[in-house]
């Protein structure tokens, strides 16, 4: 939590303009990907304590102009339930947003679309592993989504 903390200052530390105003961030327009399909699935690892798996989109990942990192996220469960997002998350002050929540094949908007903190937690590990070990370096992105795919174990 304490990284959550120094990450926070960070980013509005660096909104501080020369003259004391600030500048507020603004968040890109953001269309809704086509649905993911097995073949485009990368697997992440999250920790040895969940039975699910966890998987990004590699054709939707993208980091964009506004500084966030977006990506289709599906979570398996063992029995084969699955869960499909279509979320961002802001290192800058390591937060997350989901956009779409995926039902039989087609996005359906959040209910609550807001960014939120992510939470270092054991049920929310897997938006934690992404942040800090997949998607993010501290406060700012990794430099390209090739990296982002590198990390996630795609050469």
């Amino acid at each position: 939590m304490a990284l959550a903390c120094f990450w926070n200052l960070q980013a509005a530390q660096a909104q501080i303009l020369g003259d004391g105003r600030t500048e507020p961030w603004v968040e890109a327009e953001t269309p809704l990907p086509s649905f993911p399909l097995e073949r485009d699935l990368i697997p992440f690892y999250v920790s040895a304590t969940t039975p699910n798996t966890f998987l990004v989109d590699g054709r939707t990942l993208g980091i964009g102009e506004d500084g966030v990192v977006r990506y289709v996220l599906l979570i398996r469960t063992p029995g084969g339930a699955e869960n499909v997002s279509f979320e961002g998350v802001r290192c800058e002050t390591l937060e997350r947003r989901i956009y779409a929540i995926g039902r039989q094949g087609a996005w359906v908007s959040a209910r609550n679309s807001a960014w939120v903190p992510i939470v270092f937690n054991s049920y929310n590990r897997h938006q934690a592993a992404l942040a800090q070990e997949y998607l993010c370096d501290g406060p700012m992105p990794v430099k390209d989504v090739a990296e982002a795919r590198r990390r996630l174990g795609l050469r």
